[in-house]
């Protein structure tokens, strides 16, 4: 599970319609921790808590070194803490010298799997921190398959956002016969028409994958740095990976919604069912 820095969150609590007690909670907090609905609990204990139902026994935390809110969630070791049942990991992407900030999301997982080098040789989920995905999603991934890759593919009717917030998401470009052919980011939405599938829908990546560590590493440590967002990203490891092996990334299709926290407007309206 990657967790990312939070920006577009904290830049968007200013003009959200949430009481300051809420707001100065989000702005210390990375936003997978922010208290939540009557529970009070983060999104990260309900995404641990499907992956538990989903089966997987370990998980892997990648975040920066300022990780104090997450240990105090989950267990203070760098190893091998207990929550919900399960091992819980920390992996620590490292800023690289002369940058003031992370490298992106593709050195973020080769960082993980550079520090649990055992995640080479076996075949893992990774998601983002800030969506909760479904137990039935997380489970998807682990199904035996014959190809070493996968993701999930979410129609866009079932997520119910707008075309202006699916177009800050990326489309996929899938094969008739449910293979990964490239991934678009944030597509112009006069474009994303020509990405609907023959039932009329969007396929949507929501950055959930299963990969085998064998795939995956070469692209991670391979990927080119975006000329504009200045980072090595995983869609354009992805990307590569699928033109060198056009069957190598099956598509599971999926249609739902996702409790997501992108902007600080979705604390509010966010409900656990």
């Amino acid at each position: 599970m990657v967790g990312g820095s939070s920006s577009r969150m904290k830049k968007s609590l200013a003009t959200a319609n949430l009481d300051e007690k809420t707001k100065n909670i989000a702005q210390k907090l990375h936003k997978s921790l922010i208290p939540l609905g009557a529970s009070g609990r983060p999104l990260l204990y309900y995404l641990i808590k499907n992956a538990v139902e989903a089966g997987y026994t370990q998980v892997y935390l990648i975040t920066s070194r300022q990780n104090d809110g997450f240990k105090d969630e989950v267990g203070y070791k760098d190893r091998d803490n207990k929550y919900q049942g399960i091992s819980v990991h920390f992996a620590i992407q490292h800023i690289p010298e002369g940058r003031n900030k992370p490298l992106g999301t593709a050195d973020a997982l080769e960082q993980c799997l550079n520090q649990y080098p055992e995640l080479k040789d076996t075949v893992f989920t990774v998601c983002n921190g800030d969506n909760l995905y479904s137990v039935d999603a997380l489970g998807d991934l682990r199904k035996t398959r014959s190809v070493p890759n996968a993701l999930i593919s979410y129609g866009s009717s079932g997520l119910k956002f707008s075309d202006e917030r699916l177009a800050k998401f990326a489309l996929m470009d899938i094969s008739s016969e449910g293979y990964l052919k490239g991934i678009v980011e944030k597509p112009e939405i006069s474009k994303m028409n020509k990405y609907r599938d023959a039932s009329g829908e969007l396929r949507v990546s929501m950055n959930i994958f299963s990969f085998s560590g064998k795939s995956i590493y070469p692209y991670l440590k391979n990927c080119s740095i975006h000329p504009i967002r200045n980072e090595k990203e995983l869609p354009e490891a992805v990307r590569n990976m699928v033109a060198d092996h056009p069957e190598g990334m099956l598509c599971y299709p999926r249609s739902e919604y996702i409790p997501d926290l992108t902007n600080a407007e979705d604390i509010g309206h966010f409900k656990i069912e």
